[in-house]
């Protein structure tokens, strides 16, 4: 019986659904004319963000990415891709002091390899060669967001 009153109240978590919330391409270089035979410096910048939808259990979490691929010889912008990917999770037995970082850190962790796959695609049609983007530690963006806020927060609590 004790197991599975504990099986019960495990944490659940099922994704309900994932999409292009919204995306921009643009290939500068073919704008420009530039060589093809350039070699590429890319950057990623990564935002994340969560939401309680209006439906119980519900939550939606979305990853917006801006890559920005500049000629290593060069300062020269070869592209520049921005996107948002969001995820729809409905969640259950997650206690309100963990939601945070479970939305933060698990949920885009689910979402990540899907797109991981449409910055790759998008790279490729766009005629340079695929963008395999490198797993992202979550949790580390977690916490380095947290200590951030912490370090912004703390000269306003001294004042």
């Amino acid at each position: 019986m004790a197991e599975a009153e504990a099986q019960q109240k495990a944490p659940q978590m099922r994704v309900l659904g994932q999409f292009i919330r919204d995306m921009s391409f643009e290939n500068i270089m073919a704008q420009k004319g530039a060589p093809a035979d350039v070699t590429p410096d890319v950057q990623v910048q990564v935002n994340l963000d969560a939401k309680k939808r209006t439906t119980e259990g519900q939550f939606e979490t979305s990853i917006k990415l801006n890559v920005t691929s500049k000629a290593k010889d060069g300062d020269s912008t070869l592209f520049v891709l921005e996107i948002d990917y969001a995820g729809i999770f409905q969640i259950e037995n997650v206690p309100e002091d963990q939601l945070h970082p479970f939305l933060l850190i698990e949920c885009p962790r689910m979402i990540f390899p899907f797109l991981r796959r449409v910055v790759s695609d998008v790279t490729r049609d766009g005629g340079f060669p695929p963008l395999n983007l490198e797993n992202i530690d979550f949790l580390s963006l977690y916490r380095n967001e947290i200590a951030r806020r912490q370090a912004e927060d703390a000269p306003k609590a001294d004042a």
